[in-house]
């Protein structure tokens, strides 16, 4: 997993409520285990509405998703996590998630701020013509006009992010550790290993 310390650029101004995540991966795309390649079956049937702006070239390559309350709720599929990394989204700023979406997207590498509803509306608005900046180290979101919108963040979730430390990365830190603990209980419960 990459580290994530600060997003930058422009943002999809989805702003939609209950996007579950039948909407962002649907189920006929569920049955490959690889994650590449999910991000051309993201949003698939927003994509299919005239000017949506998952096609709209003005947004092309947008590392930032804005979207309305309770993003990610519905069935509890990781591919949905995949799909927004295959589409290169690296944060999605919502008023409220679902909790395993949210879940799902930290352990992809994905981060997730929650902001009041207003905030989100003056994002929305910033988003149609100009960049955004998420900065994790600060738990703060910034435009060029000023604006600035404080998150919070769980401190170990933050941590791990900002690191690119997965479940798998986390184990392999303790790596040392590990094999210390297994060398000294060969030696003291020496019949374990017999």
């Amino acid at each position: 997993m990459d580290q994530l310390r600060t997003v930058e650029g422009r943002a999809f101004p989805l702003g939609r409520k209950n996007v579950d995540t039948d909407v962002i991966i649907p189920a006929h795309y569920l049955k490959t285990i690889s994650r590449i390649g999910l991000g051309k079956g993201a949003f698939e049937t927003v994509r299919a509405e005239p000017g949506n702006v998952f096609d709209d070239p003005e947004y092309a390559g947008s590392p930032i998703l804005i979207a309305g309350d309770n993003f990610g709720c519905g069935s509890s599929r990781e591919h949905a996590a995949w799909a927004l990394n295959d589409m290169g989204i690296k944060a999605v700023i919502a008023p409220s998630f679902s909790d395993i979406f949210s879940g799902n997207a930290f352990k992809n590498g994905i981060l997730t701020v929650v902001l009041p509803q207003e905030a989100v509306d003056r994002l929305l608005e910033v988003a149609k013509t100009d960049p955004i900046a998420i900065d994790l180290e600060h738990c703060s979101v910034t435009t060029p006009f000023q604006d600035r919108f404080e998150f919070e963040i769980d401190s170990f979730r933050r941590n791990c992010l900002m690191k690119g430390l997965d479940e798998i990365g986390l184990t392999l830190a303790m790596d040392s550790k590990i094999s210390a603990y297994e060398t000294r209980l060969a030696t003291e419960r020496s019949w374990l290993s017999a």
